[in-house]
């Protein structure tokens, strides 16, 4: 889904506001996890999920092609962990198949 699809889902759904509305609401609601994570917070979405800012150190890696060493710097990554409703919905009857 993209983000204006995403926009036209809502305003489809929510009567009263228009598309232009709706925008700001979605860009408003991007712009409060953006700014959550660049502060290093994590962000709780009941019944959805957690995202998580988590960093990965600096290493030494090699070059598969070359074989030479390569330093990599430290990295900031967002991990996601589902919420059990989400996790419920995905897989209905709480087994994963296999």
């Amino acid at each position: 889904m993209t983000r204006s699809e995403l926009i036209n889902l809502v305003s489809g759904q929510v009567t009263g506001l228009t598309k232009a509305q709706t925008e700001v609401i979605i860009d408003t609601f991007f712009q409060s996890l953006t700014s959550a994570f660049q502060n290093g917070e994590k962000v709780e979405i009941r019944g959805f999920g957690i995202f998580k800012l988590k960093t990965r150190p600096a290493r030494i890696a090699r070059n598969p092609k070359t074989g030479a060493k390569v330093d990599v710097t430290q990295k900031k990554l967002i991990h996601f962990k589902m919420g059990k409703e989400f996790k419920d919905l995905l897989n209905p009857g709480g087994k994963t198949e296999e």
